[in-house]
């Protein structure tokens, strides 16, 4: 017996959409700076901790490698400065395709040094980031002007909506991540509702209720399971907590940028105004 009716649920579909348009109305003006925030926030950590940890990383690479003391002082370096330089631009938005070009860098650059291109999760992982640096830079595009005067068209926005598709499907991939594989009512109801979610925001469909609870469970798990902060530093423990707590934090700006610009012209969503 069906104890919800098609009707009740596009009441509360369409309920929860006007709260997301209440929240987005009441933090359109402080949003985006926040959403930017977050999405380099694991580059701006990594920059800290090469600064903080410049020895022992040129040893490790040098150890790795079995390349010199030179070498090994680039690769520092190359790090600090190719991931706080670009950082400092996107948040004063001075050039931010090519910083964002310089972050796309950093994390090839990083996933060849760490020898981890390989690793499935890494590999996800940074696909998530390369999503939240498209949408960064879809902020900063011009909407193209149509030939007819107030009649907007997919095409002539074609690479700023193709971008925010792209943006969206690897945004998503975090969430693979982040699947429990427990057999209980409690994790296959999570990875349920997650994977519905993620799988709306990837098509364009309710994209800004569906992006704004997937930060709200993100973020809720990001300070459930990698509270860092409880693990005392000397434990590898910290570093490995502290690495995905901060990763997390910039797929949550990403997702943050799909609760602030919409889903774009390729998009269900986009597709349902012209139905």
């Amino acid at each position: 017996m069906n104890l919800v009716t098609p009707k009740q649920r596009k009441e509360w579909f369409s309920r929860a959409e006007d709260y997301a348009d209440t929240f987005l109305h009441h933090t359109k003006h402080f949003l985006p700076h926040v959403a930017r925030f977050c999405l380099v926030a694991t580059f701006l950590e990594d920059g800290i901790r090469m600064w903080m940890q410049w020895t022992e990383q040129r040893e490790y690479i040098m150890k790795s490698w079995s390349v010199g003391w030179l070498i090994g002082t680039l690769f520092v370096i190359i790090n600090l400065f190719g991931q706080l330089v670009p950082c400092g631009m996107i948040l004063t938005r001075k050039k931010t395709d090519i910083a964002c070009g310089m972050l796309v860098f950093i994390i090839g650059f990083q996933a060849i040094a760490y020898q981890i291109i390989w690793e499935l999760r890494f590999l996800l992982r940074s696909c998530s980031l390369v999503g939240g640096l498209i949408l960064l830079m879809v902020e900063n595009r011009k909407e193209a002007r149509s030939l007819f005067a107030g009649v907007p068209t997919i095409h002539n926005n074609a690479p700023k909506n193709y971008m925010q598709l792209a943006g969206r499907m690897l945004l998503v991939i975090m969430f693979l991540t982040i699947v429990r594989y427990e057999l209980t009512f409690m994790s296959i109801l999570q990875n349920l509702i997650g994977g519905i979610c993620m799988l709306f925001v990837a098509v364009g469909f309710k994209t800004k209720l569906s992006a704004l609870f997937l930060v709200v469970y993100l973020t809720s798990v990001n300070f459930y399971l990698n509270c860092f902060w409880l693990v005392p530093n000397h434990r590898a423990l910290h570093d490995f907590l502290k690495y995905d707590f901060f990763q997390t934090m910039s797929v949550i700006g990403g997702l943050l940028y799909v609760v602030a610009l919409g889903p774009g012209g390729v998009s269900l969503d986009a597709r349902k105004k012209e139905w």
